[in-house]
């Protein structure tokens, strides 16, 4: 065989595996510099000196307190990323904390970026998503329990019990982001999402919430 030949199908099997491989950070982590004046944008945060890393990076209270739940949906969603978070850089995750208050509702969104790992720490929840043929998966979870939200689908929760409901997710990316469709079609139009909003929590939520609560009786 030709040595040129030899030489092309071993640097494109060699090519091709180092493409395939995940790319590994070359620190054993990479804490955000937040004092630090982004000039260059690169995709993440720039990185503290690894002599000034400190325990502190990688420990977070932005999760201890209670959303404000005093809103029309009743509900709050708290998403903590490397930007609040210095140790998450470079690691693909974020977190986040639900409030859901009675017959609360975090209406359908997407997290374009990531997949969510949504884990109920307190209460009762109805929790789906809808898939690109359209398809409804929905259901009832418990304390303890965990959903999961692919990456990019359109995605809810509403709380079906008798009580405040409490969860924390897990998202597979440091900057998740987030696409509201109400937020999306009336953007320039607050009033009518208000209005929107509130229409849906007082007939559909609850008759919802309703049908739930008598199926786990």
């Amino acid at each position: 065989m030709n040595s040129a030949l030899v030489f092309f199908i071993v640097f494109c099997f060699t090519s091709i595996s180092i493409c395939l491989a995940d790319n590994d950070n070359v620190w054993d982590a990479c804490p955000t510099d937040s004092a630090t004046k982004e000039t260059v944008f690169i995709n993440g945060f720039l990185c503290k000196k690894p002599s000034s890393i400190a325990a502190a990076d990688f420990k977070t209270s932005n999760l201890k307190q209670a959303g404000d739940t005093d809103n029309f949906i009743r509900s709050s969603v708290n998403i903590v990323t490397a930007a609040d978070f210095p140790g998450l850089n470079t690691l693909g995750l974020s977190i986040a904390r639900t409030d859901l208050d009675l017959d609360g509702i975090v209406m359908p969104h997407s997290h374009p970026r990531a997949t969510e790992l949504f884990f109920l720490r307190k209460g009762i929840v109805l929790a789906g998503f809808i898939d690109t043929n359209n398809t409804l998966f929905q259901s009832l979870i418990k304390e303890g329990d965990v959903f999961l939200f692919p990456k990019g689908m359109l995605h809810f929760c509403l709380n079906a019990g008798y009580e405040p409901a409490i969860a924390f997710s897990v998202m597979s990316s440091q900057n998740p982001g987030m696409v509201s469709i109400s937020g999306s079609i009336f953007e320039t139009d607050k009033e009518l999402i208000d209005r929107m909003t509130r229409r849906l929590v007082s007939v559909g939520a609850k008759n919802l919430a309703n049908f739930s609560r008598i199926h786990i009786q």
